[in-house]
């Protein structure tokens, strides 16, 4: 038997859960708020897309296997993009002190921004690679054919998995390194080579430290 519809529109239930969602969401655009832009980028290095292209193709082959960790990142609530020499890792927290722990909804599979160091310098163009906002520079080939989603690396005594969303360039990539910059990483053609970077997610804790091995587990 149906319910009466008096009695539907009576039942503060819905409302509830409507209100929660409603409560929830403005928290977190409050709490977005507060973060600082960060840095802005300098717009004299943006490079144009011929001289990117180029750069990438006079590139050496990154390691496959066995590479290092050249710089750990953690975004603070001010804007400052602070580099550490060492971090402990952890499921579920991210680099610690870095926004990702204090944006909610914690995306489980964006926990680590990681970034090719070669690409990276490339497309800084004598920018700080703190600018990037990323929070890990490997010495690694990041691309989809080496490191396909699933794929376990061990990094200093920390144990991570390839996670498979996509590490897009955006906005904010685009007002730091220039448009034809985001032209490049985001470029069907090279698409698969992951040019903006990846996301891993922690499954063993350790410390990992700049300069430590970042080495290859297991592949899907």
């Amino acid at each position: 038997m149906s319910t009466p519809i008096h009695e539907r529109l009576d039942d503060p239930a819905p409302l509830r859960s409507t209100r929660r969602a409603a409560s929830a969401s403005l928290a977190r655009v409050a709490q977005l708020r507060t973060e600082a832009y960060g840095p802005l980028g300098d717009a004299s290095r943006h490079r144009p897309l011929a001289d990117l292209e180029a750069g990438l193709r006079a590139l050496a082959p990154a390691p496959r296997e066995r590479g290092r960790l050249a710089a750990i990142v953690r975004r603070r609530a001010d804007g400052v993009r602070e580099t550490v020499e060492h971090a402990l890792l952890a499921p579920g927290t991210g680099v610690p002190g870095d926004g990702w722990s204090r944006r909610p909804p914690r995306d489980p599979e964006a926990e680590l921004a990681v970034v090719q160091l070669d690409v990276a310098t490339l497309v800084a163009n004598g920018q700080p690679l703190t600018v990037f906002g990323d929070n890990l520079f490997v010495d690694l080939d990041l691309s989809a054919e080496n490191l396909p989603p699933a794929t376990r690396l061990r990094v200093g005594d920390a144990v991570v998995v390839v996670t498979p969303k996509p590490h897009d360039g955006c906005v904010k990539f685009e007002a730091r390194f220039g448009a034809d910059a985001l032209r490049f990483v985001n470029a069907p053609a090279t698409r698969d080579r992951n040019l903006r970077g990846i996301y891993w997610k922690v499954v063993e804790a350790g410390t990992v430290r700049v300069g430590a091995e970042v080495a290859v587990l297991s592949r899907r």
